[in-house]
């Protein structure tokens, strides 16, 4: 199978807002653990692998699961802990982290910021599409729903990732931890119950040493994308999808954004 894919350096991107496009990521404590070790992973919102740890509260999330040999396993805590994954009892295996948000709501009161954060993540010509449904380009606002998962290896860490049912996700086609990495880390691309071709997934690889490199990739007509990936560097992958959806009401959101990211590591 032969990967689609653009590069781009972080200076590339320097034009779009960042600070109205943070990520939210899972971020284990460790991405190898042995068995009978607790599994321990903070819930993260930020920027290039920076950002501010989210306790663990129910009412933020719909989904917060982690799945290993075929068993899905609810996160349970306390209001308020962080780390906000803190399980026992794993098996040998795959071990999937799943985390689904509610919908948040931002208000875009600069147009100039909005059409950054699209550009930067793809979405389209939303001046033509916001043209078309006779929107106004003043206090634009916006619900976003987070769709994460991670990759962690239990013992020999033996397992494969699978679709899940999220709206968008990110689906890996190797595994990580047991896989001849060699070639690169396939990962599929889903919305909506289909696969995505041609479409960006934007990467971010940590060295140990904490410095950041992000480059963007586009899948293949299979909706793969192949990233290439080194021993010894954390990894996370994000795509971000545009739906359309009118208000009942003023103040009520005209755009959601669905965010799909995965998170992963290469053993050295």
């Amino acid at each position: 199978m032969k990967p689609v894919y653009l590069v781009a350096t972080i200076a590339a991107l320097a034009f779009a807002d960042k600070g109205m496009a943070h990520e939210f990521w899972i971020d284990p404590d460790d991405f190898t653990v042995d068995v009978g070790e607790t599994l321990l992973a903070d819930l993260r919102v930020g920027q290039e692998f920076s950002g501010a740890s989210m306790s663990y509260l129910p009412r933020n999330f719909e989904n917060f699961t982690v799945i290993s040999n075929g068993q899905v396993r609810q996160a349970e805590g306390r209001f308020g802990d962080i780390p906000a994954l803190n399980m026992d009892g794993l098996e040998d295996g795959l071990a999937v982290i799943v985390h689904q948000t509610t919908a948040n709501q931002i208000t875009w009161s600069e147009w100039e910021r909005f059409l950054n954060f699209a550009n930067h993540k793809d979405l389209g010509d939303v001046t033509a599409m916001h043209a078309e449904r006779n929107l106004s380009q003043e206090d634009v606002t916006e619900d976003y729903i987070r769709y994460a998962k991670s990759l962690v290896a239990v013992g020999d860490g033996a397992g494969e990732d699978g679709r899940v049912g999220l709206l968008t996700e990110l689906v890996a086609l190797a595994n990580p931890y047991t896989d001849d990495m060699s070639a690169g880390m396939p990962l599929q691309l889903w919305y909506d119950g289909e696969v995505q071709p041609d479409y960006q997934v934007e990467l971010f690889a940590e060295d140990a040493e904490g410095e950041v490199t992000i480059t963007l990739h586009r899948t293949n007509a299979d909706g793969v994308v192949m990233l290439p990936v080194e021993p010894g560097i954390t990894y996370m992958a994000d795509s971000v999808f545009l739906e359309a959806v009118e208000p009942a009401e003023d103040g009520d959101a005209i755009w959601v954004t669905h965010w799909a990211n995965m998170t992963f590591a290469i053993p050295e």
